[in-house]
């Protein structure tokens, strides 16, 4: 499986912008810029980008391996935050809450912690990572 996404950028660092395209459309021509990574400015990210990435493989890699448990959520809510520090990915931190019928806490908390070790956007990753796992 390969999947692409297209970044075009226009002018200097600070004073250009750009947009980004996804394979699926999902992001098509979606404005970033100076301002909205590094402000408030309006449009994404790679950070924010990355975050969604790494919750998204976290959260589905966090069912499978319940599932493999013989355990199935009713729901489970990611979410990553990536820490910037002076140009460096230094940290992706992962809060989840999950609703798991029959599990007890260590279960869930082992499932975390296999999650966050193994789905690939955590093996991709030249950083830190950290979670919180509550069970509800």
């Amino acid at each position: 499986m390969k999947r692409n996404a297209t970044a075009v950028w226009n002018g200097s660092g600070k004073e250009g912008n750009g947009h980004l395209t996804t394979q699926s459309t999902v992001l098509q021509q979606t404005q970033y810029s100076f301002n909205s990574r590094f402000a408030e400015g309006v449009g994404t990210n790679p950070e924010e980008l990355v975050a969604a990435a790494h919750a998204g493989c976290f959260t589905m890699k966090l069912s499978f391996v319940l599932g493999g448990m013989e355990l199935t959520p009713e729901s489970l809510e990611t979410t990553c935050t990536i820490t910037l520090d002076n140009g460096t990915i230094t940290n992706s931190h992962l809060v989840v809450t999950g609703k798991v019928s029959g599990a007890t806490a260590e279960q869930f908390a082992a499932a975390v912690k296999d999650a966050e070790a193994n789905c690939p956007i955590s093996k991709l990753y030249n950083c830190s990572i950290t979670s919180e796992a509550t069970l509800v």
